[in-house]
């Protein structure tokens, strides 16, 4: 939870003394009424609300009232938002009406949601307008009529959100190639370095010398391996099995030795929280001459590693050992999913390296197949699929297809996942990745949606049970990989915690992120926090600790925007493809029946969202044939019709 968040929820109950990074706001809040000084403690006033702020295409403002169960959104007419912009952080006051719809204004922007908007401009009348555009509402830009004129039509700005200062102008809409700046713009996420990251990351140079770390464990002559995406170039761990000792060794990039805390690459990680991927890039955490070269475990490289040797009891396959280490492979061999699934099916190899790894490859796929079916009598299998895309050189969308998860990709799932508990097992207060059960409410949705499509679940509160009990009438049907995706979405979101909750999802009573401290902050402060405990320093690990709360929050919110900007990418490309193909007709999938219906491509490309305009009722998982009746890419929306039912 972020600071000021934190701080206004707690004037609901009142505080007895105000932090000095809270005290301008503070002051401003005494000045306006909004809180008041009774017994010695700040209290906000009872007609003022706390909340988080939507806003619709209409303009119209919806308030998310925080610190109070189950209140109802209220509504705050156009006039009442004063500059609040969707996303914002406010401070509003009850407006008592004759109307069945509560309502409020707002009286102060605590927070601004989003540090900059993308706009548009448009001639209108012969004014040059900007627009948002993801709401089509007017954004005020600091910046004269003249100096606008000067620009294209549809041209994209990134504009302050508090100033109206255009800090950027990213291209005309026209071009494809703008697309990956609209998303990252969206999100306030910047692609290149500082020249101080720059520097601090080239000073660590390209390659490991072995003899600097004397007390490291030399696991060089061990037949180590990657298996990574076939366009990855940050290698964030490797594997290797000794099949006598039924021992798994996980080695993971040892990110820091190499980024020092509040140095300036390390500022820089943490404001950006995770890498992000687009189609045709990554948008690393790290500056490349870390995340693609030191850091990653090239093969043919000595690199440092911090990882864990896992024993396995032969009988139970559960670890009977689990050593922390810090320690330097010198990886034999780069795979990709689709060779090692390749030498996974029996397809074998002449070159020596590969003869040598597969004698222990096949072997440890073989149990990790054991332990996966072990692991999900407590878990929950779902068949979902990835859509991955790719681009002509033109920054256009040539293929849109559905990849399912292959053989070598649960090989390695299963290893990460065994590590991940590992590390979670030694911390009682650090970062902890927390998955919980949904809520009740959301399971009886999940049925009443379920019933539509002929599955009929007796409630029950034991949700494995449930939830298992829906997957094989799935099965049944045919309709297994649809019915996951509807679980899946009734589901809360997994994000980052100080205390353990356990992981719903994966069934286990304790997890974290140990795995991908190249693309990951969350995995570089836990590597910090294990690295404290092996060396007994305790006032390390206490200072590390002191705001781990507001971190893990921050890092929640960093994770789920950086997964925002990679679906934006997505839907701003098949926009620019749906432009193209104006009154076509394709084949496609029902996601949501509701009000408001909503379709999936479903033919040779697939994946496209398709914003269905009222017709005919429809049905959830429905095959249909969808006519393109609009494409808007400044607000990558499409817009279908149905025009053929295919069932």
């Amino acid at each position: 939870m972020s600071n000021t968040k934190s701080f206004l929820l707690s004037l609901i109950d009142g505080v007895d003394r105000i932090e000095d990074t809270q005290k301008s706001l503070a002051d401003e809040m005494v000045r306006k009424n909004i809180i008041k000084l009774h017994n010695n403690l700040y209290k906000l006033n009872s007609e003022y609300l706390i909340g988080k702020l939507d806003i619709s295409s209409s303009g119209t403002g919806y308030l998310e009232i925080l610190g109070y169960e189950k209140h109802k959104d209220m509504l705050i007419e156009p006039k009442d938002l004063m500059g609040a912009g969707k996303g914002d952080l406010v401070v509003a006051k009850r407006l008592f009406t004759h109307s069945k719809r509560q309502k409020a204004k707002v009286v102060l922007i605590a927070q601004k949601g989003f540090l900059t908007y993308v706009g548009i401009t448009k001639t209108i009348n012969g004014k040059v307008v900007v627009q948002n555009i993801k709401t089509a509402l007017p954004i005020t830009a600091a910046a004269t009529q003249k100096s606008l004129k000067q620009l294209p039509q549809d041209t994209l700005l990134k504009i302050e959100s508090a100033t109206g200062i255009i800090r950027d102008v990213l291209g005309v809409l026209s071009d494809a190639s703008v697309d990956e700046k609209i998303s990252l713009a969206l999100y306030d996420k910047e692609e290149f370095f500082s020249v101080q990251s720059e520097n601090e990351a080239a000073s660590h140079g390209d390659f490991v010398n072995k003899s600097f770390y004397p007390d490291r464990v030399d696991l060089s002559e061990f037949a180590f391996c990657t298996i990574d995406p076939n366009d990855a170039k940050d290698f964030d761990d490797a594997i290797y099995f000794d099949e006598k000792n039924l021992t798994i060794y996980v080695a993971i990039a040892d990110v820091g030795e190499y980024v020092y805390p509040f140095g300036f690459i390390d500022k820089e990680a943490k404001k950006r929280g995770f890498s992000i991927y687009f189609p045709h890039k990554s948008i690393p955490m790290l500056p490349r001459a870390l995340s693609e070269n030191i850091c990653s475990l090239k093969p043919n490289e000595d690199r440092l590693v911090f990882g864990f040797k896992i024993a396995l009891d032969k009988t139970t396959l559960e670890p009977k050992s689990e050593e922390l280490f810090e320690g330097i492979i010198h990886s034999k061999r780069r795979f990709t999913y689709e060779i090692a699934d390749m030498l996974l099916s029996g397809a074998e190899s002449a070159n020596g390296v590969d003869s040598e790894i597969l004698s222990w490859l096949k072997p440890l796929f073989a149990l990790t197949q054991k332990i996966r079916k072990k692991r999900i009598e407590n878990a929950f299998l779902f068949r979902s699929s990835e859509i991955r895309i790719t681009l002509d050189e033109n920054q256009n969308i040539l293929t849109a297809k559905s990849e399912e998860e292959t053989p070598s990709h649960t090989l390695i799932e299963e290893c990460m996942l065994l590590a991940n508990k590992a590390a979670a097992k030694r911390i009682n207060h650090g970062i902890f990745r927390t998955h919980e059960q949904p809520s009740y409410e959301k399971i009886e949705r999940l049925l009443e949606d379920l019933l539509l499509v002929g599955i009929d679940a007796d409630f029950s509160s034991e949700l494995p049970t449930l939830i298992r009990n829906i997957q094989k009438q799935a099965d049944e049907i045919g309709i297994r990989a649809d019915v996951d995706k509807l679980i899946i979405k009734s589901q809360k979101q997994a994000c980052y915690t100080s205390e353990n909750c356990g992981h719903f999802g994966l069934g286990f009573k304790r997890y974290t992120h140990f795995t991908s401290p190249i693309r990951r902050y969350s995995d570089l402060v836990l590597h910090r926090i294990l690295k404290s405990q092996l060396r007994k320093d305790d006032k390390l690990l206490n200072y590390q600790l002191e705001n781990i709360d507001t971190l893990c929050e921050r890092l929640s919110e960093l994770e789920r925007e950086s997964d925002k900007a990679a679906w934006d990418f997505a839907d701003r490309k098949f926009a620019r493809w749906a432009a193209l193909n104006i009154g076509k007709s394709f084949a496609c999938k029902i996601t949501d029946a509701g009000a408001n219906p909503i379709a999936a491509l479903d033919d040779e490309l697939k994946g496209a969202r398709i914003f269905l305009v009222h017709g005919e009722d429809l049905e959830l998982f429905e095959r249909v044939e969808v006519r393109i009746v609009q494409s808007d890419i400044a607000s990558a929306k499409i817009t279908g019709k149905v025009i053929k039912r295919l069932d």
